[in-house]
């Protein structure tokens, strides 16, 4: 009989998991999962977890959603997938069409590809032969500090989380940064960014944000003002915006994209991981027509854009992300998703009053609490990651910030449920 004793040890023989030290394992063991069913997740030994972080902020509707589950069954039966290279298909036709109509005018160019690091690195080399193509070589990247884009070399090279990225430092390509608005004042955050587009002039190709959000890099917000004025930078000094709304798209601030409370339409905009609601990879860049017009051309003028991924459009996935947009737009998510910000907002001041916190935040359907006086070797964040499961719960905190990423389709006793095991655990920490 399966348990989860002879699952992990099937699985340690052979499998080198993510963003792990795996001999942690020795005294951590992980949760092999046998099945999920709406917010929860179940294991081999049939215990239950309440997955409030979105397993890596992707199932915006829960696990095993009947109506996705449906859909896919549907598209099973009539396409899986084909090469996207001199063909398409439906599902990709109507993913796009759709996409289009939900983002800013100026966006009315899409390109697939599988995951949101290789959207990065697609909007990276556009902007990057865009501007070859009209005979500049443009060799400069801005992010921001504690900006994370992905694990890919080019995707690691514009991140700036020293954990992820510090070791490649010798094979990456070389990139600015300019301070944070999520740690620096406003003010102080776009001084730094004119500082760095002048000292670089003629040699930037684009700024590349993660709009209102670093998710990775400790759960930082920032205002919608500064992406305003920032978008007005970019325009005077004649450089790109990248939005890498990989994580924060779909509703997870509040509004369908992040870039909408800043009223501003970024040059390319980065999307991923919910655009499935979890089930399938797959990403997209969306781009204006001017960007799209720089690549068209004969084949002999050498100026096409031949970035390609075996699965670029997969019909699944494509299904997927159609079936997810039918749930936004039949359920009203994001007038819902209000009502759940308002009760995980009454939720968070009982943390301010503990005094190992420093810091409570909340940007929509995301909320951190931050903690303070802990010694790096102490792993506080593993500590509380163990005490939330050991109460039934999945939290992953980013080293000493505990964090809430919930799917939708979480109910106000479930959202009191992982905040009431969160504040146990920080408590219990002291």
């Amino acid at each position: 009989m399966l348990n989860n004793a002879l699952m992990r040890e099937r699985d340690l023989a052979h499998i080198w998991h993510p963003c792990s030290q795996m001999k942690d394992y020795e005294s951590l063991p992980f949760i092999p999962i046998k099945s999920g069913k709406g917010p929860y997740l179940f294991d081999f030994d049939g215990n239950r977890y309440l997955d409030a972080i979105s397993s890596w902020w992707v199932n915006l509707f829960g696990h095993a959603n009947p109506y996705i589950n449906a859909q896919i069954k549907e598209q099973l039966e009539t396409l899986e997938h084909v090469i996207f290279a001199g063909f398409s298909h439906e599902q990709a036709i109507r993913l796009a069409e759709r996409l289009v109509a939900l983002t800013p005018e100026k966006l009315q160019k899409l390109f697939f590809a599988d995951n949101g690091s290789s959207a990065i690195e697609i909007a990276l080399k556009m902007s990057f032969q865009y501007y070859k193509n009209g005979g500049e070589v443009r060799d400069i990247f801005i992010s921001l500090e504690n900006s994370y884009h992905g694990e890919t070399m080019g995707a690691l090279a514009v991140g700036d989380v020293a954990l992820y990225k510090e070791i490649y430092d010798e094979i990456l390509i070389k990139t600015v940064q300019a301070k944070s608005p999520g740690l620096v004042s406003e003010e102080e955050a776009l001084e730094s960014m004119e500082e760095k587009l002048r000292h670089y002039a003629g040699r930037v190709a684009a700024v590349v944000i993660e709009p209102l959000v670093q998710c990775a890099g400790g759960m930082a917000m920032y205002d919608a003002g500064y992406i305003t004025a920032l978008k007005r930078l970019c325009e005077e000094h004649g450089v790109f915006l990248i939005a890498d709304e990989i994580a924060v798209g779909f509703g997870r601030t509040g509004t369908m994209f992040a870039c909408e409370q800043a009223n501003v339409t970024p040059d390319f905009l980065c999307l991923s991981k919910g655009i499935t609601g979890g089930y399938l990879p797959l990403s997209v860049v969306m781009t204006s027509d001017d960007v799209y017009r720089a690549f068209y051309c004969d084949y002999s003028e050498g100026k096409s854009f031949l970035d390609s991924h075996s699965y670029t459009g997969n019909a699944l996935a494509c299904m997927a992300a159609n079936a997810t947009l039918d749930i936004f737009e039949k359920e009203h998510v994001l007038e819902s998703n209000r009502v759940k910000i308002d009760i995980l907002a009454a939720l968070l001041p009982p943390f301010e009053e503990l005094p190992n916190v420093k810091e409570v935040r909340q940007r929509g359907m995301i909320a951190a609490v931050e903690l303070e006086g802990y010694a790096p070797e102490r792993r506080i964040g593993l500590e509380i990651y163990r005490y939330a499961l050991a109460h039934g719960v999945l939290l992953r905190p980013l080293g000493n910030v505990v964090y809430f990423m919930p799917p939708y389709i979480v109910t106000e006793e479930q959202l009191i449920e992982m905040t009431d095991v969160a504040y146990g655990a920080i408590k219990g920490s002291l």
